[in-house]
């Protein structure tokens, strides 16, 4: 069984434990909220190793704010991080500082806007685009990816037989720019043992955060050079897709054919990186203590991105949509 296919087993897994384990909070949400895992669970590529990333995002009420209240927002984060240390998943991030809640209407009010960047409903609209998958509230996270999709997609009734999401795909552009940004922010450059952990970072953020946001231009991409437009369910049945398996619709596409060696050669790269992050992360921050290893890791990561470059390249062919990616 390949590092994919194993992934994608072990998340199911631990995906099952922790609704099993949530029925509690299930009843503190119904109707009200959902929250929905992002990361490696999100992914479908969890390990032993990975920690648990996820948004509570409440259904709104007249006054547009969020159905759940403080209080029932309390317990649900309670159960949450008992529950994770009952199923020995490592603590939630930053102390729990991104278990954060937001009303659906916070993330559409604030596209497109200055505040939406500050307030990080930036991240936790398009992360629930490119990479969610509900642990609580299934219906209330469902509605919410439609709501979401209208907002990007306010102007296709006029232009539905030629729709191309500029919205959209700007958007991601820039969710991968800001990935990028922040990680030169923050990395630090001494001692050698922080600067071994921001090589890490790096590799870790041309694989996964580099296939988040591409699997969805390329999907998205191929989609409107087949059809001439994209319309809101082919945007939903990109989202219902994690990033390798939106690779993996390619190769159902005999149109694409000339594709498909490219979509092979880039799953099996990120296999690799999938395999060779499956450990603790003491022992990565000491491969990249390694000058070699680090090289060598690095040239991984630089060979999938001119994969995904030869795909976007092989599948746009310089058409509108394709143009508005580069320029």
């Amino acid at each position: 069984m390949g590092e994919l296919a194993s992934r994608r087993l072990q998340t199911e897994a631990r995906i099952r434990e922790l609704l099993k384990s949530l029925q509690d909070a299930e009843r503190l949400a119904r109707n009200k909220a959902c929250a929905y895992a992002t990361g490696s669970f999100g992914r479908g590529e969890s390990s032993r190793h990975s920690d648990l990333d996820l948004f509570i995002l409440g259904k709104p009420d007249r006054k547009r704010r969020s159905r759940l209240s403080s209080l029932d927002e309390i317990c649900l984060k309670s159960v949450l991080i008992q529950v994770t240390r009952q199923l020995h998943i490592p603590e939630f991030s930053g102390d729990g500082q991104y278990l954060q809640h937001f009303s659906l209407h916070d993330l559409t009010r604030t596209l497109g806007t200055p505040e939406d960047d500050s307030r990080n409903t930036f991240t936790a609209r398009l992360l629930l685009l490119l990479e969610s998958r509900p642990l609580l509230g299934a219906p209330v996270y469902q509605e919410s990816i439609e709501a979401v999709i209208a907002g990007y997609w306010r102007d296709f009734e006029d232009h539905r037989n030629s729709f191309m999401p500029a919205f959209l795909a700007n958007d991601i552009l820039r969710l991968w720019r800001t990935f990028c940004v922040n990680y030169e922010a923050r990395s630090a450059r001494v001692p050698e043992e922080k600067k071994a952990k921001g090589k890490l970072k790096n590799y870790k953020l041309k694989h996964s955060r580099l296939l988040t946001c591409y699997s969805a231009l390329i999907y998205l991409l191929a989609v409107f050079e087949s059809n001439k437009t994209v319309t809101p369910k082919d945007a939903m049945a990109m989202v219902a897709r994690t990033p390798t398996q939106r690779l993996e619709w390619i190769l159902t596409f005999p149109a694409l054919a000339e594709s498909h060696e490219t979509v092979r050669q880039l799953i099996g790269q990120y296999e690799l990186f999938l395999k060779n992050t499956n450990t603790e992360e003491a022992n990565l921050v000491s491969l990249f203590l390694d000058k070699d290893k680090s090289k060598a890791a690095m040239d991984e990561a630089y060979t999938f991105g001119d994969l995904v470059y030869t795909l976007l390249s092989s599948i746009g062919k310089g058409n509108r949509f394709h143009r508005l990616l580069v320029v």
